[in-house]
């Protein structure tokens, strides 16, 4: 609901400030005395597009403040919520522009894009009017109101819509991958046999290099080690120790003992000796090797490289290339019994959506017929008895609501050809069908604020009271707003405003003033009877508030 109304310097308005109440809002005052400027100021802050020049003449700036309760539930929660804009019960929205045509909007004291203004504007209020194309006039937005007016739950044609694009996906995917297969199928094939045949294995890179770096090192050694052996054997070292050692044991007896710590040292050299000579002995065992057996090594070392080169990676992923490039080959092998299965369960979605798209579209069809009663009902009080209204239900793209297209036509007279709302009705007309479709469309608990710009012009006497009791009900369960000139509108409302013109010196404005009971009179009795209020026209507004 729209609680307060602040505006400065904003067209013929210096400061005004306005409070708003529940039930019907009604704003009058003599033609041209500034009504629309209220709703220019009110589209301003809300970020509709308006006129290009809202500043006063004379002023740096204008501002716009407008206050709203926010209760739980409010479809504008979910708005805020996804703008990071922190919620509660009180919504402020304000809004200035400056002179060279500035514009900067605040929610709630957090600066906000006119893309979010304009979403939270359209959950906070409704304008109808001769000129109407944001509500019912607007076509795309007819089968929500007729969905809405029925309402219908569309859970299992979203699910099933959900459903049959999940399938055209996943087979969109896969025929994708085969196609993308086959035009590698006879790479694929030969790398997989290639990759097969020699069996790389993780970590054989290093094994293989290592062996190789083993044995060019023993052949370039082994000569050496070879005579170093024979110089510690029976023909060298061990052999020269043994006959010293036997020599010096002969003369030992005659020595006096002076030749013992020579023969200890010998046997102690003699075992030393023998470590030294079977740790040669062993180290050439290891040095032995077959020729042929390096030249394998290389072979094998050098073709996994080559290999590694030939597919861009390092020897050691060969092993997962392989299985990789097996898969996909795998893909190919297999993939026109994955796109049968996949163009089956396809075909299992589409007959699901086609069943949920028929059952909305009895269900559309006899809701389609019941507004169109509803409207028979509204537009007989309202001197529109002959008019024809009609909800048309026609093929649309298929969607996740459904594939009908909903379009609201008119025929002003039997016989006459039926088309758009806008297209077909007059002015007073159409302002008359916006409001019976309005009063048949609503369910009560509306989150809108729903506006009225002269939807009674071209009306009077008993049309005019039809039209102001459709408004009171529709205020029943939303907060309305009418800008009128009808003296049996203004009667109904609960609140009411006067718009007036003044001029001061060069200067003039427009002033809005909310009237008390005894003003509402005269106001009323003005518009019964002109500029010249006379104690009966008293007399009349009394009876038409009542």
């Amino acid at each position: 609901m729209l609680r307060e109304l602040h505006i400065r310097d904003m067209l013929l308005i210096d400061r005004l400030e306005l409070d708003f109440g529940p039930g019907l809002n009604v704003l009058t005052g003599e033609t041209g005395a500034g009504k629309s400027i209220l709703l220019d100021c009110l589209g301003f802050v809300l970020g509709w597009r308006g006129r290009a020049e809202l500043v006063r003449s004379g002023a740096e700036q204008g501002e716009v403040t407008a206050v709203f309760d926010l209760p739980e539930g409010h479809p504008g929660r979910a708005v805020l919520e996804e703008a990071g804009i922190e919620v509660g019960e009180e919504l402020i929205l304000r809004r200035v522009n400056s002179r060279e045509g500035r514009k900067t909007a605040w929610i709630n004291d957090r600066r906000a894009s006119g893309e979010v203004l304009r979403a939270l504007s359209e959950t906070l209020v409704e304008l109808h009017g001769q000129h109407d194309d944001r509500g019912l006039l607007n076509p795309r937005g007819h089968r929500h109101l007729l969905d809405a007016f029925a309402a219908l739950d569309l859970s299992p044609i979203r699910a099933a819509w959900a459903a049959r694009r999940d399938a055209a996906r996943a087979l969109a995917q896969a025929e994708a991958r085969l196609e993308e297969a086959r035009k590698e199928e006879d790479f694929l094939r030969h790398a997989v046999a290639e990759l097969d045949d020699f069996a790389p294995e993780p970590g054989e890179d290093e094994t293989l290099d290592a062996a190789r770096r083993m044995m060019q090192g023993a052949e370039r050694i082994r000569d050496d080690v070879t005579r170093a052996a024979q110089a510690l054997g029976p023909d060298g070292a061990e052999g020269a120790i043994l006959d010293a050692n036997r020599w010096l044991e002969g003369a030992a007896d005659k020595a006096g003992g002076r030749l013992d710590e020579a023969i200890n040292a010998l046997s102690r050299a003699l075992i030393e000796l023998g470590e030294a000579t079977t740790g040669v002995d062993d180290a050439l065992r290891e040095m032995r090797f077959d020729p042929h057996e390096l030249e394998a090594t290389e072979e094998r070392l050098f073709a996994l490289r080559a290999l590694a080169r030939k597919h861009d990676t390092a020897p050691d992923d060969l092993a997962g290339l392989a299985e990789t490039l097996r898969s996909r080959l795998e893909v190919l092998d297999a993939g026109e019994e994955d796109l049968s299965r996949l163009r089956n369960e396809l075909s299992a979605a589409d007959a699901g959506y086609d069943k949920a798209a028929e059952a909305l579209r009895a269900e559309r069809a006899a809701a389609a017929g019941r507004l169109d009663a509803a409207m028979t009902a509204e537009l007989a009080p309202l001197k529109m008895e002959r008019a024809v209204f009609e909800t048309r239900l026609s093929e649309a793209e298929p969607g996740p609501e459904g594939r009908d297209a909903v379009a609201f036509t008119v025929a002003t007279n039997p016989g006459a050809p039926a088309g758009p709302l806008d297209k077909i009705a007059s002015g007073g007309e159409l302002s008359r069908f916006l409001l019976a479709l309005k009063v048949s469309l609503a369910r009560g608990n509306d989150a809108l604020t729903l506006i009225f710009d002269e939807i009674d012009r071209g009306v009077g006497g008993a049309t005019a009271d039809a039209v102001g009791r459709r408004l009171a009900r529709l205020s029943e369960t939303a907060q309305v707003l009418v800008v009128t000139h009808s003296p049996q509108v203004a009667a109904l409302g609960s609140t009411h405003f006067r718009v007036a013109k003044q001029v001061e010196g060069d200067m003039t404005t427009s002033n809005v003033v909310s009237l008390s009971a005894d003003e509402r009179v005269d106001e009323i009795a003005r518009m019964l009877s002109g500029e010249q209020v006379t104690k009966a026209a008293r007399d009349a507004a009394r009876s038409l508030i009542g």
